[in-house]
């Protein structure tokens, strides 16, 4: 099967959406956004989009999977799927390239590695009956839904209990989902060292420039403590600073440093993909021409 979609991985601050950009401007494309938190509207700083990156001379280029649902709304795997499936056949449609740009390792690998997924809705009414249960009679709904589980820890933390539960139910049901892709994967890297000076500069680049206020804008729109807490890094140690909970230097050092964290679990998510079979072309920084040049011979078979 030739390729019919280019993507371009790596952990973060490696300037995926820079080379993501350019290569579509070369190819004809357009960017499928594989960001997890990127498809909330008004999280911008915060996520990195970069709207500005995605113009290039007086061209635009299209992008999907950005701003999509508000923060207030949950967004999951199932959804990610179906979306990025109707951006691709759309672009396809339009005899255009498409190009999928992300960090976030499970939406990646669920495109490229065919997840065969089912509808799990995680906010219905089951959910919230689950959660006042006990956790010894949530042990028995998963052991009976699944009498082989294998994976004890899911039964030591009830959030993962709950899930594990949703996920076996949904198995029942008939809706699947998976994409039809054959993807030239392109991983950009670079040394630890380099990736650490990146992430400190545009950390601070960014609290100067108006993502604390982000974030103060989402709390006054009425996005919960709690919920900014599950949106993670940024959103988290900004709304723990604004709360009083930390002094500014306390919540830079702890942003940078999860952020960091972030990337090398990042990372660790590639080299699992590729132990499982994902052939990743791996550049060193955001080398336009050696990519160029490679997806010119791999995918254009020039």
């Amino acid at each position: 099967m030739p390729y019919n979609l280019i993507t371009i991985l790596g952990p973060t601050a490696v300037g995926k959406t820079n080379l993501g950009v350019k290569l579509a401007n070369k190819f004809n494309g357009e960017i499928i956004s594989a960001d997890s938190r990127q498809v909330y509207k008004g999280m911008n700083i915060g996520t990195g989009k970069d709207l500005n990156e995605y113009r290039i001379n007086k061209t635009k280029i299209q992008y999907h999977l950005i701003d999509i649902i508000k923060p207030e709304d949950e967004f999951n795997l199932f959804e990610f799927i179906k979306h990025f499936n109707s951006a691709f056949t759309e672009i396809r449609d339009r005899n255009k390239t498409p190009i999928m740009v992300g960090g976030t390792g499970l939406y990646v690998s669920s495109i490229l590695q065919k997840y065969n997924l089912s509808k799990t809705d995680f906010n219905d009414g089951y959910i919230e009956q689950l959660k006042k249960m006990s956790t010894e009679k949530l042990v028995s709904i998963l052991k009976k839904l699944n009498s082989k589980l294998h994976n004890t820890t899911d039964l030591l933390d009830r959030e993962r209990i709950i899930k594990a539960i949703a996920v076996e139910k949904s198995k029942l049901k008939n809706e699947k989902i998976t994409s039809n892709v054959n993807s030239f994967n392109i991983g950009i890297f670079l040394s630890r060292d380099k990736i650490k000076e990146k992430i400190k500069l545009r950390l601070k680049h960014r609290l100067e420039n108006g993502m604390i206020e982000e974030v103060e804008c989402l709390m006054k729109s009425g996005i919960t403590y709690n919920r900014l807490m599950l949106f993670g890094l940024e959103y988290k140690f900004i709304a723990m600073y604004l709360k009083g909970e930390l002094n500014y230097n306390d919540m830079f050092q702890k942003l940078n440093s999860a952020i960091n964290s972030f990337a090398k679990r990042q990372m660790t998510w590639f080299r699992k993909m590729e132990r499982e079979g994902c052939v990743i072309n791996w550049i060193e920084g955001n080398d336009y021409a050696k990519a160029e040049e490679m997806i010119m011979r791999n995918y254009f078979n020039e």
